[in-house]
């Protein structure tokens, strides 16, 4: 996949990129929010095993770029049906807040619908991750479920989350968002 508009670039991961990821991955600040404060705790090794059974078919890690540099990762994995279950995160902190990750979505999704012939994407995020639950119902997605208390996090603290999922129909997509912006 690869993806360019304007400044930003959203590319295959590629082995060269585990160690950018694995800084990301093993940041509690940036983990934070899924529930690891204290990071993943994986190796550049696993993550160029794992980068390497990515496909276009199955699950495909992915970076994201803005004038140039890395600023964050997604991914995709088909979970059957015709739809995708998809995740970001916009891991440069001087970044976030700006919009771009709204754009970036719509560019993402716009891809997975038109060139991957997903009909429906489904995604979660923390009940406290406010700023990403705005973001998302912005762009169409919509409630279907929150797990309250589902799981503990790395302090043992419960965690809730919500899950959204989105069809084409109810995307807003890039044309909508510029002649509104």
């Amino acid at each position: 996949m690869l993806i360019q508009h304007e400044d930003i670039v959203i590319r295959n991961a590629e082995l060269k990129d585990s160690k950018i990821l694995c800084e990301w991955w093993n940041n509690g600040e940036i983990m934070a929010h899924a529930g690891f404060p204290h990071g993943l705790e994986t190796t550049e090794e696993k993550i160029k095993n794992d980068l390497k059974n990515d496909s276009d078919e199955t699950r495909r890690r992915l970076i994201i770029e803005y004038n140039i540099e890395p600023i964050g990762e997604m991914s995709y994995r088909y979970i059957g049906c015709n739809t995708a279950e998809m995740g970001i995160k916009i891991c440069d902190v001087t970044r976030q807040n700006k919009g771009l990750g709204t754009i970036i979505l719509k560019l993402f999704i716009t891809s997975l619908f038109d060139e991957y012939n997903v009909k429906k994407i489904v995604l979660d995020t923390n009940l406290n991750n406010k700023r990403a639950q705005h973001v998302y119902e912005k762009i169409g997605f919509k409630q279907v479920k929150t797990n309250y208390d589902s799981w503990k996090n790395q302090l043992g603290e419960l965690q809730s989350f919500i899950y959204y999922e989105l069809s084409k129909e109810h995307f807003v997509n890039l044309n909508t968002f510029y002649k509104n912006f």
